[in-house]
């Protein structure tokens, strides 16, 4: 019987001490991919400077046709704006093309981690200010990388890939050939 006993403990120490590394099944692990888009609303109506609620002029109202256009073919998950109407009328043909409504946000008030996780594998498209948009983009790549729009601006395109944790962004400018 000790001789039986000694035979199993050396085998169990040989079978401990010769162990692999476990192998680890990947195959059930599912890789997060959030991506945002984020632009500045159209041009707006300048004919008031009194007015701080402006809505878009003509070429407004064409750039924001443009940008439900370039974004046909992405399937979005949901559209968010800060609650003003130039930001409401540049995201309202994107919002009717792919029948999502649209969802407002106070830029101020952003909980950021809330709104990625609100968000996990969505397309999400965000329509800001020529502030709020590029500080919206460095919250969601946690870096101070991007500065405020210049007001002539309307043709920007944030795109923000969050795969995993780790995020990407790319800055594209969409002219636009609108009448004024």
């Amino acid at each position: 019987m000790k001789a039986f006993k000694f035979v199993l403990f050396i085998l169990l120490a040989i079978n401990l001490s010769c162990k692999d590394e476990p192998v680890i099944d990947r195959s059930q692990e599912q890789t997060s991919i959030s991506t945002f888009y984020l632009i500045r609303h159209a041009e707006k109506d300048r004919s008031n400077p009194d007015d701080s609620d402006p809505e878009l002029n003509q070429k407004g109202l064409g750039r924001a046709m443009h940008w439900a256009e370039i974004l046909a073919d992405t399937e979005l998950n949901a559209i968010y704006s800060t609650d003003y109407n130039r930001t409401a009328m540049t995201a309202a043909p994107t919002s009717v093309k792919q029948n999502i409504d649209v969802q407002y946000y106070d830029p101020s008030m952003i909980d950021i981690a809330q709104f990625k996780t609100d968000n996990l594998n969505n397309n999400v498209l965000v329509v800001g200010h020529s502030n709020t948009t590029p500080e919206f983009v460095n919250k969601l790549i946690d870096e101070q990388k991007y500065f405020d729009i210049d007001d002539s601006e309307n043709g920007t395109l944030f795109i923000v890939k969050i795969i995993n944790g780790t995020s990407s962004v790319e800055k594209l400018i969409f002219n636009c050939n609108c009448p004024d």
